[in-house]
């Protein structure tokens, strides 16, 4: 079991700290809220992490490559998702008396993870590494993998998170708070379309 985490975490540095999507997402959240008030949108999004990696690792791969359609639906209605959340930044930053752009919650990132199609392929490319040779309890391999994966993702996004924090608070004046919510505002806009391609 040690040797399987070893390789994992290897095989998953890359793609958990590199700059993609959630990595995105999260930065710009950091950057204008703090580490702090973004934890309840990390833990939604690492409880649904959790959840359909487990669900993948049973099986609920095989429903998405049956159902090509269901894929490339998810993947428009995570896009449009996330650009509702940058049109709220944007209206923050140029509409004078428009309530300010508010934090994401839980269920923002439980929605988050939820319509983003590219977790899941990450997530059945890693059990095709990983478990196929695995021996042993297949279904205690299955909850480790997707503790492993989880738990390492969630470190990814804290970092970033507190980067942006970091970042912004270098920036933050009374007077940039518009150009601020413009920068975050394209930072998620960008995140979508990033979606709506890959």
């Amino acid at each position: 079991m040690i040797e399987l985490t070893v390789a994992l975490v290897v095989f998953l540095f890359p793609l958990a700290y590199s700059p993609g999507p959630g990595n995105m997402f999260f930065a710009a959240y950091g950057a204008r809220y703090g580490v702090r008030a973004t934890l309840p949108a990390t833990t939604g999004y690492h409880v649904a992490t959790w959840l359909v990696t487990v669900a993948i690792g049973f099986g609920f791969a095989v429903a998405i490559r049956h159902a090509p359609g269901l894929f490339l639906a998810i993947k428009w209605v995570g896009a449009a998702y996330v650009f509702s959340l940058a049109w709220t930044f944007l209206r923050a930053g140029l509409i004078a008396g428009v309530q300010e752009a508010r934090p994401a919650g839980f269920l923002d990132g439980v929605i988050l993870l939820a319509l983003n199609p590219k977790a899941y392929l990450i997530i059945a490319l890693m059990f095709t590494q990983f478990l196929s040779e695995a021996q042993g309890n297949r279904t205690m391999l299955v909850l480790w993998i997707a503790t492993v994966f989880t738990l390492n993702n969630l470190a990814a996004f804290l970092v970033w998170t507190a980067v942006g924090e970091r970042i912004a608070a270098r920036l933050r004046r009374e007077s940039s708070s518009r150009a601020i919510n413009l920068i975050f505002a394209t930072v998620l806009a960008a995140v979508a379309v990033w979606m709506m391609l890959r």
